[in-house]
């Protein structure tokens, strides 16, 4: 059974101006340190260091600046299992605020078999100074299996996640020009709530409304008529949880019920994913692409 560390959250600051020291990193991921496979791979399993590339993108400014890693009850396995590290370009000259949009780059891996290496580009919406953000795209990646020369496609191919993040910070700008009506917006909502609660045929037993979704839980997130502010309302109702609702059992017997956050590193990187691709092809719809 894993479960998730969940300091992942207070470490990713935006006042704070410095990344995550190699000591700190340690004590919240210290598989990023494996430098050796799990003993249960088999001889053509080839590990593929997490801090080996921590290292390299540092020479290149990027700081590690939130981590949070799978815990695991086997024996002997925790040095090794998956972990996820968020990455941004740190430049003391550059001030944030709430509201502003950033663009960082996260990496997942893993040596005990359970990962590949996975390193992809995100754009992050500062909710609060105190590392609050939702994930809003995932544009380029480099996978990797952990066969062969591993280490060596790791490198050919991560410098161009690194700029490739640059590139969709267009969306904020771009999608806020789109406006929706309420029944486009509505239909947004519809097809997110299939995609958070719909089972593997599109059916979706769940008390929780699409309105629900679109239920904005910040202030400057009130007007609903552009995609980008549609999108991170149904975004971080997806992804935080809280949702209230009554469902019916089979005896048709009555009971309160409450989503929950979404903790699971796979699962918050998949639905992630899926939420950016449904946005962008409303987008689409609308006329406006995110090159």
């Amino acid at each position: 059974m894993l479960q998730i560390n969940q300091t992942y959250g207070q470490n990713a600051r935006f006042d704070t101006g410095r990344g995550l020291t190699e000591d700190e990193l340690r004590k919240l991921a210290p598989s990023v340190f494996a430098t050796t496979p799990h003993e249960s791979r088999s001889p053509r399993f080839a590990a593929v260091p997490t801090i080996d590339f921590v290292r390299a993108a540092a020479k290149e400014g990027f700081a590690v600046v939130g981590a949070k890693q799978c815990l695991t009850r086997v024996p002997g396995k925790a040095p090794f299992t998956k972990h996820l590290l968020r990455m941004r370009q740190l430049d003391s000259d550059v001030t944030h605020a709430v509201g502003d949009t950033i663009a960082e780059v996260l990496l997942k891996n893993a040596n005990d078999g359970t990962s590949q290496y996975d390193l992809f580009a995100g754009l992050f919406k500062i909710a609060c100074m105190n590392s609050l953000v939702a994930l809003l795209d995932s544009i380029d990646s480099v996978k990797v299996r952990h066969t062969g020369d591993a280490v060596g496609k790791v490198i050919e191919g991560s410098f161009r996640v690194l700029e490739s993040a640059k590139i969709a910070l267009a969306a904020p700008r771009e999608w806020s020009q789109v406006k929706l009506d309420r029944d486009e917006s509505l239909a947004l909502a519809e097809a997110a709530r299939v995609i958070r609660f719909g089972d593997a045929e599109g059916n979706v037993d769940s008390p929780i409304t699409a309105a629900q979704l679109l239920t904005a839980r910040r202030r400057e997130d009130a007007d609903r008529t552009n995609l980008w502010t549609n999108f991170n309302v149904i975004q971080e109702n997806v992804i935080r949880g809280g949702l209230h609702g009554v469902a019916t059992n089979a005896n048709n017997v009555r009971r309160n019920m409450t989503t929950r956050p979404i903790n699971g590193i796979d699962q918050d990187v998949k639905l992630n994913r899926a939420l950016w691709t449904l946005a962008n092809r409303m987008g689409e719809m609308k006329g406006v692409t995110i090159n």
